[in-house]
């Protein structure tokens, strides 16, 4: 181990937090984890029944006078490591692999410029990560940088878009999908030959599907959709995408790779992600304080739920479909803050606060043995 891999394992120190964690009877089975990009930290959250407390915080980042941006994180599909994406370095940001016993640093992939969403294949052999590249200068076309997990070495940056900033493996792990912000459209990468394959506007949604839903969407709309988010239903069939200047949620069909339907959602749209049941999707509204909740059979929005914050960023939900985690950004000294909605009410039961901008979060689910 190099002197410099040594100086990022001694970083990856633990910070207990007694007094936050309140006796439970039972252990939910799984826990939470929140990166906060202009803190360096990764808070674990420990969800109960309508509670939700902090159990440490880990540290990561290799610069003790600058801030290195964990912007995004992401679970081993086996459950015994995690992933986080380090936006600055020099010049490039970099991949973290950390074990979930004892957070020790297995490994580091050099990335690009700015890298964002991180997804893995299903099998955990391979790590998509978006470059978003939010301080270049554009139009240029950036790159999704592909990972080689068990040996933690960049295999190759596929030549993308402009801006791309979601990426999503399918449960199938035969491909990606990549929402490009810039040049407003969505691409689709085959994980065996590691290139982009097809690819379709996402401004001319409602225009191009068949079955858009024209009255639901908002006026102007179709002018662009800047989409930040994909993700994709259980079944493979649906693909969502999250039209943050659109302000609204697109649905595609995966096989035609083409829109199908677009409708309304609050300003901002920014993440969307499905329920494991398959029952519901939820699009955060960034700029709105709210998420959108919607029915995935008849795709209508069924309710818009305010978050206890403005600045609303990520979600991600318990195994068991009940409880969604939404993520919502610091403004200023005002720490951001973890929400957990029951979906059983419709309504916040717990939030919890986390400083210094927390914006990605997945949920961990124990392995078993």
């Amino acid at each position: 181990m190099t002197a410099h891999s040594t100086r990022c394992t001694a970083l990856l120190g633990v910070l207990l937090l007694p007094g936050t964690l309140p006796a439970q009877a039972t252990d939910p089975g799984y826990r939470l984890a929140v990166v906060s990009e202009s803190g360096d930290r990764v808070t674990w959250l420990r969800p109960g029944a309508g509670t939700l407390a902090v159990e440490k915080v880990v540290p990561v980042g290799l610069m003790p006078t600058d801030v290195d941006g964990p912007h995004h994180i992401a679970i081993a599909p086996d459950g015994r490591s995690y992933f986080v994406s380090i936006a600055h370095g020099q010049p490039f940001g970099t991949l973290w692999r950390i074990a979930i016993e004892g957070d020790t640093l297995i490994g580091r992939a050099p990335l690009e410029m700015f890298p964002t969403t991180i997804s893995l294949t299903p099998d955990g052999e391979l790590a998509f990560v978006a470059n978003s590249d939010f301080h270049g200068d554009h139009p240029r076309e950036n790159v999704v940088t592909v990972v080689h997990v068990p040996s933690m070495n960049t295999i190759t940056h596929i030549p993308a878009c402009d801006m791309p900033h979601g990426v999503r493996a399918n449960h199938a792990g035969t491909v990606a999908y990549v929402t490009c912000m810039h040049s407003d459209e969505l691409l689709e990468i085959d994980a065996g030959s590691l290139q982009v394959v097809r690819r379709h506007p996402a401004r001319l949604a409602a225009a191009a599907g068949e079955h858009a839903d024209h009255a639901s969407a908002p006026s102007g709309a179709h002018d662009g959709c800047q989409p930040t988010f994909v993700s994709v239903s259980a079944d493979d069939r649906s693909l969502y995408v999250a039209c943050n200047h659109g302000n609204t949620l697109q649905v595609w069909d995966a096989a035609s790779f083409t829109p199908v339907k677009e409708i309304a959602a609050g300003t901002g749209a920014y993440n969307v992600e499905p329920s494991p049941d398959g029952k519901w999707v939820i699009v955060t509204n960034k700029k709105a304080q709210s998420i959108s909740l919607f029915d995935a059979k008849s795709l209508a929005e069924v309710e818009r739920i305010p978050t206890t914050k403005k600045i609303v960023h990520g979600v991600t939900w318990s195994p068991d479909s009940r409880y969604a985690f939404i993520t919502q950004e610091s403004i200023g000294a005002d720490p951001g803050a973890v929400d957990m909605l029951d979906l059983t009410t419709r309504k916040v039961v717990a939030s919890v606060p986390v400083p210094a901008q927390p914006t990605g979060i997945a949920v961990w689910t124990a392995p078993r043995h």
